[in-house]
């Protein structure tokens, strides 16, 4: 690597509530516009509580938006307006591109013991495509690559390319790429990201230190960021780390493992028009997908 990337922020996600009823952590969204560009909003759905997500997401529209649904543990079932219906279950992923309209559920429900696990990444999509027909891409776990490095890493690709193995989501405008990487204890890995894209981990088990910086970070609420005196070099779970620009970034274990969602992309540089579950480029355009949405005009016909 030429230039390693050196750590900008560092977020701990936040509960919030969502659809009917769903308690969840957010890793970021709509108050760090415009620092993950072209990436939206990560939540993070993990819990053990039955009552804290069976409310579900019940009937909503998105449009202009892609939404890529992890799933670990438990059951995620969908239904659309298009007419499709399916569940994904551990190590499944659902990248749905909402493009010009679509509207759906989104009910989980947890496994024998009630634990659900799984995460919700929101990706841009460029002017261009906006208005693009929705569709999704249904990706069952063993359709994801995974690799076993010499030195115990573990790589899971569900988009992008490493080395010469490609994950199984393609053909995407921003040029994502997303691992889900494992680290044994005591090791040290580095990956190539190339300059100008926008990267970020988020940590899901364990803990690490990032970029080879040893010294304690404060975290970053609301755009404010303050400094934890309990705070530690390494990063566990719950935290996001956002990198600066530079061709990569470096993981280190201590005593513990890690693992990670690593998530790169390139950005938009485009206006931003969000409200709820509708991402534009203007104001009048937001206007005008909400209206179509009251007046049942929302979903576009095909053929």
């Amino acid at each position: 690597m030429d230039t390693q990337r050196k750590i900008s922020k560092v977020f701990k996600s936040k509960p919030v509530l969502e659809g009917a009823g769903v308690l969840l952590k957010r890793a970021f969204g709509f108050s760090q516009l415009p620092l993950f560009d072209p990436f939206l909003l990560l939540d993070d759905f993990r819990s053990a509580n039955p009552e804290e997500y069976l409310k579900g997401f019940p009937w909503h529209p998105h449009r202009g938006i892609e939404t890529i649904t992890y799933v670990l543990d438990g059951y995620v079932e969908h239904a659309d307006s298009m007419g499709n219906r399916g569940i994904i279950s551990g190590g499944d992923v659902q990248w749905m591109t909402a493009g010009s309209g679509i509207i759906h559920e989104e009910m989980p429900f947890g496994n024998e013991r009630g634990a659900l696990a799984g995460f919700q990444l929101w990706a841009n999509l460029p002017a261009s495509e906006k208005m693009t027909p929705p569709r999704y891409r249904d990706v069952k776990s063993s359709e994801i690559p995974a690799l076993h490095l010499d030195n115990g890493v573990e790589i899971r690709i569900i988009c992008g390319k490493y080395d010469e193995t490609l994950g199984p989501v393609t053909g995407i405008a921003i040029d994502p790429e997303y691992l889900d990487i494992t680290l044994p204890p005591g090791v040290s890995f580095s990956r190539r990201i190339p300059g100008g894209r926008k990267a970020f981990a988020y940590v899901i088990a364990g803990k690490g230190l990032f970029c080879n910086q040893d010294e304690p970070f404060g975290y970053d609420t609301e755009g404010v960021s303050y400094f934890d005196m309990e705070s530690s070099a390494l990063l566990e779970n719950e935290t996001l780390v956002l990198f600066g620009d530079g061709d990569g970034v470096t993981l280190t274990t201590e005593d513990d493992p890690l693992r990670i969602l690593l998530i790169s992309g390139n950005p938009l540089n485009e206006p931003v028009a969000w409200h709820g579950p509708i991402v534009m480029n203007t104001r009048e355009e937001l206007r005008r997908a909400f209206e179509e949405f009251q007046n049942g005009t929302f979903v576009r016909t095909t053929g």
